[in-house]
Order: C-alpha cells, then sequence, then structure tokens
C-alpha cells in the first residue's frame, strides 16, 4: 500500500473532530493577497472553499482586490491623492473601484469557485443594502465605514446551499451614494453581523508576531491590545487585528489572521491541529461537536 494514500486516510480520520465542530457554522473568509492575480492560488482557494462547503460548512467569501484598482486607475489616467497612507476616493475613482471590485474581480472568484464544482453567487454590499456606510473621514471622500449591516441576503444565500461572494462596495445614507469600504473592515463587519463562528483573514504574512519575531498562535484580546500598545504589533497589521477584536467583540467565536501563501491555508486552520496563522478568541478552544 502506498504510504502517501495511507497518511491521507490517517489525516481525515484525525480531522474527524473538526468536522463535527465546524458541521454547520458559518466561517467568513477574507480573501485578498498575492493570491488573488494568480490563477494556480485561486483555483486552490476555490477548492478549499468548496470542499468546506462539502463538509457542512457554511462558508462566506469576502474579498479585496487593490492592485487590480491601481491599475486601471493607471490605465485611465486617473491619478490617486493619498492622504496619511490612505487614498483619497473621489466621483471618478469609486466608479472605478465598483467597476473592478462588483464586475471583474467579484465574478472571477465566483468563477473559480464553480469551476471546482461549488455554487457561487456574487453580491456586493449594495445588494439588500447589505452594508450602508457612512464616509469614514470626509477627508478620504467616498471610503466608507459600515453603520448598518442587512445579512438575511447572505443566510438566504448559504441555506439554498450557494456560496456568497461579496464586493466590499456599499451604498451610503444618501439617495445613489457609493462608498469604497477596505475589504478587511466588510469582512469582520459581515462576520460580526452574522456573529459568525469564524473569520478567517488570508493575508501575505505569517501572522502576528512577538517582540523576537516568533508567530504567536494564540492570542486573547487583550493580549492583542498590550501587543499594539507596546507597539509589536504595528503598521499594516494594526487595522487586521483591530478588525479581528472588533468581530470578536461582536460575538465571532474566534478571527484569524492567516498566512494565505501557505498551500490549503483555511483547511489547515479549520481542520487540523496545526493551524496557519494567529487566532484571536475570548474563549476556550471547543474541538467536540457542539450538543444539538
Amino acid at each position: 500500500m502506498d504510504r502517501d494514500w495511507i497518511a491521507t486516510a490517517r489525516t481525515l480520520s484525525e480531522a474527524l473532530p473538526y468536522l463535527q465542530r465546524y458541521s454547520g457554522a458559518v466561517v467568513v473568509v477574507k480573501f485578498g493577497g498575492n493570491a488573488m492575480g494568480d490563477d494556480e492560488a485561486m483555483a486552490e482557494f476555490a477548492r478549499d472553499v468548496v470542499l468546506m462547503r462539502q463538509v457542512g460548512v457554511n462558508p462566506v467569501v469576502v474579498h479585496g482586490g487593490g492592485p487590480m484598482i491601481n491599475e486601471m486607475l493607471t490605465k485611465l489616467g486617473i491619478k490617486s491623492e493619498f492622504v496619511r497612507g490612505k487614498r483619497v476616493t473621489d466621483k471618478a475613482t469609486v466608479e472605478v473601484v465598483e467597476m473592478i471590485l462588483s464586475g471583474l474581480v467579484n465574478k472571477r472568484i465566483v468563477q473559480a469557485i464553480n469551476d471546482q464544482g461549488g455554487r457561487a453567487v456574487g453580491i456586493s454590499g449594495k445588494d439588500d443594502d447589505l452594508m450602508v456606510c457612512e464616509p469614514d473621514d470626509p477627508e478620504l471622500g467616498f471610503v466608507g465605514k459600515p453603520v448598518e449591516m442587512n445579512v438575511q441576503v447572505i443566510r438566504d444565500l448559504y441555506n439554498a446551499g450557494i456560496i456568497p461572494v461579496i464586493a466590499p462596495v456599499a451604498t451610503g445614507m444618501n439617495d445613489n451614494e457609493t462608498f469604497n469600504v477596505n475589504g478587511d473592515t466588510a469582512a469582520g463587519a459581515i462576520a460580526g453581523a452574522l456573529k459568525a463562528d469564524r473569520l478567517l483573514l488570508l493575508t501575505d504574512v505569517a501572522g502576528v508576531k512577538n517582540k523576537a519575531g516568533e508567530v504567536l498562535t494564540q492570542l486573547t484580546p487583550d493580549e492583542v491590545r498590550a501587543l499594539i500598545a507596546d507597539g509589536t504589533i504595528a503598521g499594516g497589521m494594526i487595522p487586521k487585528t483591530e478588525t479581528a477584536l472588533k468581530a470578536v467583540e461582536e460575538g465571532v467565536r474566534a478571527a484569524s489572521i492567516v498566512d494565505g501563501r501557505v498551500p490549503n491555508a483555511s483547511l489547515l486552520e479549520l481542520f487540523t491541529d496545526h493551524g496557519a496563522g494567529s487566532q484571536i478568541r475570548s474563549t476556550e478552544p471547543r474541538v467536540k461537536p457542539r450538543i444539538r
């Protein structure tokens, strides 16, 4: 007997308690980073999502698309202004953002999931008023902060066996307003509103590190706050950890910052002891299936 096949069978057997634990669970996955521009990585991500659905998990995919937006703005000759490192989003820019996120990127992910045998439907934060925003900072123009979430449309989709794929473009309080929302922020707001079991933020980094540069696999909200306060968590990791904290405060059982460069990162994080990043949770992990 081929040793690899035996190892595969053992892996499936060891995954049983996790498969039981996550049966019926809602898992919000933020997909972004370099994997989005790579067909092979996109196909692998899609296969992971389809597998989750196949074993009884309800995956909800939220995506970004910064590099594609930059590319199109350059092609169209629309110059970007930045205030404190954040892009000012005027009317012309937000139109391009919506075209790229809701059109090109969203449908590419939907197609990849369908190609792997799943059933995916792409929507944006505008559909059924899923995400209603106000300006995050008046200086940044149409960059939105979610203030009202209407997530029933997502429940309707996953209850019908469909994987929702959500572009982080939102509507405003006024008629005909469009807001660009940071992908992590949108994923956190959706996970919080759904009271999801898990939020997985896929990134291009190994996870949250301590002063010695080692990845911290398990963190409590208080530990995260202390690491932000003493400067250990800095730069681009601050908004990610803050999104994770907010989601946990809103009732998400655990939020993980996952290294999306690791093959099958989402599956490692959910279905093995090993994990693939840093998990933030305020409760003890529970592997045994929940009592029905």
